[in-house]
């Protein structure tokens, strides 16, 4: 086993690697299964572990099924602004809100649980997507003395790329482990992600950089 190689001011964020963003899960995001092992490798490294996990009420609001004739990967207006409808996923205590079987979490210091309320979507670890929310991540991680953050998981173009730049914007150094990603890739939606992570500050490694 690989000493860890970073202390008490750094963390490594795990984004939302659960059973519905895998494959044959509801959301599966294209070899989202894949990052597992290399994750698994990574948090090796690290004092400080923080999972997060997509944490939906049944008929969460970013469900296309509440929507009435609107299906996934839709757009519609809601009060906080512009939303994708999603697939049903990682709805409260089902399989698919679980985190994928092969996920060593037993080291985990925190996991934050995102979503939750039913009527606004919460892609990032940090603010939810009203933008007026926060989770308390960055207090939490502030009160450890946390300084420098690494981010891996799913998917790359939406919670990994939000809550990169909410980290940046909370005063983190932070980088994406781009190979510990997978991205949905919507519409150029990955391309346009790390424009705007770049434009935040967020760097941007491979795990063999780490």
């Amino acid at each position: 086993m690989p000493l860890k190689r970073y202390g008490a001011d750094c963390a490594l964020i795990v984004v939302d690697v659960q059973n519905s963003f895998c494959p044959g899960g509801a959301l599966a995001v294209p070899g989202g299964d894949e990052v597992v092992p290399l994750i698994n490798h990574l948090s090796l490294l690290f004092e400080n572990v923080v999972l997060t996990q997509d944490w939906h009420p049944a008929g969460h609001i970013s469900f296309a099924g509440s929507h009435p004739g609107s299906q996934p990967f839709q757009s519609v207006e809601l009060p906080y602004g512009r939303q994708t409808l999603w697939p049903e996923h990682c709805v409260q205590d089902s399989v698919g809100a679980d985190f994928h079987p092969e996920l060593e979490i037993q080291h985990a210091r925190l996991i934050v649980r995102k979503g939750c309320n039913p009527l606004v979507d919460s892609y990032s670890a940090f603010v939810e997507a009203d933008r007026a929310t926060r989770t308390g991540l960055a207090g939490y991680l502030q009160e450890r003395g946390v300084k420098r953050l690494w981010l891996a998981g799913l998917a790359t173009d939406f919670c990994v790329a939000w809550s990169a730049i909410d980290a940046c914007a909370a005063g983190f150094d932070t980088t994406v482990i781009e190979d510990a990603c997978r991205a949905i890739d919507i519409d150029g939606s990955l391309s346009d992600a790390w424009l705007q992570m770049r434009q935040a500050g967020v760097k941007r490694l491979r795990s063999d950089e780490v």
